[in-house]
């Protein structure tokens, strides 16, 4: 007789799309930093919602939020105003230090706002003949699963069968400010880029990088556009992960837990001089800045500097990275990471899919990517304690391998 577990799991297989391959663990209860299955077995989530649940799962403000909106008005579209989206546009435009903002969905929505943004600017502003539009960006970069995203990926399982691919594309090598300097041509509009590559498996650039790019697209007058859809709003140690080097790009792409883990909310950030060019009918959302969002995200905010998430994930990874660099483990090559997003990298070939299998049978979930690397972002509301049981677990798989 299957369990509970199991029937759901056939049942997702059997009339779901297999676009994915998840752990085999059903979540059907979460609060804080811990999930359980439907048979009642507790689990430390050491992913996050790749990032989307800083805040914990079900924070009580950030729940509170969402009943209170959805007793009151849920939808407007953008054909009219609300009484609330310009309350969320200057908390964000407050956290973030930025003249303007506007709000989509997604953070793949955020990253294709910031190609339009960028492309338009360079027309408008630059004065480069529409068409002519060049964009740069860093290999093993994640910037989402839409065509124009994919279009300047490097990871062929993203890429399978999906062209023609978006021209006006370059790709270059990641941390290598040479490479983005000897790119750019008098049709550049933007380095749009990472600060941390997340999906690359945590991917930390050498220090100095992140201002070094600062003064390249300043010399050569191009945007310097980060993606601070993962890496942001806390999740790094600082509000955002270009904080680190107080390199300050000239947009960000947001999203993931601007959401609290609650509600999909995303957003681009830039100044005024750049966000001028959007105007009425240029660009838009039917969801986007919808009164249920815009509640959601005013109290994610408020939960990140309420609780200093930001100091909390700087603390507490150092912690995981001094414990698990550690470990005794031939296999482990490398731990890296900043703030409470980290990877362990093992050896070239190395599967990891078995040892997060085993670490999910202990109780701990996390999930691997690029094959040999496991990520672990536990939510920043971690506390110290659980963050030590959940190190006792990985620290006993890692050591049976």
């Amino acid at each position: 007789m299957l369990t509970k577990s199991e029937q759901i799991i056939e049942k997702t297989e059997h009339f779901g799309a297999h676009n994915y391959h998840p752990l085999p663990v059903v979540i059907a209860k979460a609060e804080k930093s811990k999930v359980w299955d439907p048979e009642g077995k507790e689990y430390f989530d050491f992913l996050s919602a790749y990032s989307a649940v800083n805040q914990g799962h079900r924070h009580p403000k950030i729940i509170a939020a969402l009943k209170e909106q959805a007793d009151k008005c849920t939808l407007t579209s953008r054909a009219f105003h609300n009484d609330i989206l310009g309350d969320f546009l200057e908390k964000l435009c407050a956290f973030t230090g930025y003249e303007m903002a506007l709000p989509m969905n997604t953070g793949a929505e955020a990253v294709e706002t910031a190609i339009k943004l960028a492309r338009r600017w360079g027309v408008e502003k630059k004065g480069i003949e529409n068409g002519k539009q060049e964009l740069i960006f860093a290999e093993n970069n994640f910037h989402g699963r839409t065509v124009g995203v994919i279009s300047a990926s490097t990871e062929e399982e993203s890429r399978v069968n999906y062209g023609p691919y978006l021209t006006g594309i370059k790709v270059i090598p990641y941390d290598n400010p040479e490479a983005l300097e000897a790119a750019i041509t008098e049709n550049t509009c933007a380095f749009i880029f990472e600060p941390i590559q997340g999906e690359a498996g945590v991917y930390v650039p050498s220090e100095g990088y992140l201002k070094k790019v600062r003064e390249i697209c300043t010399k050569h007058n191009i945007m310097m556009i980060a993606d601070e859809v993962q890496t942001g709003f806390c999740r790094t140690g600082r509000k955002f992960a270009c904080d680190h080097e107080d390199a300050k790009p000239d947009a960000m792409a947001l999203g993931k837990a601007l959401g609290g883990g609650v509600f999909p909310v995303s957003a681009v950030v830039a100044d005024h001089k750049f966000m001028e060019v959007f105007t009425p009918g240029t660009h838009g959302s039917t969801f986007g800045g919808n009164p249920l969002a815009c509640a959601v995200a005013m109290a994610a905010l408020d939960v990140l500097d309420e609780e200093k998430l930001a100091e909390k994930a700087e603390n507490l990874g150092k912690i995981f990275r001094d414990t698990i660099s550690k470990v005794s483990c031939k296999k482990m090559v490398q731990v890296r990471g900043k703030g409470l997003l980290n990877a362990v990298v093992f050896e070239d070939g190395f599967q990891a899919w078995d040892v997060c299998v085993a670490l999910k049978n202990r109780g701990v979930l996390a999930k691997q990517t690029h094959g040999n690397i496991i990520r672990f972002a536990p939510p920043l509301v971690i506390t110290e304690d659980e963050l030590h049981q959940a190190l006792e677990i990985i620290i006993e798989v890692f050591e049976s391998l």
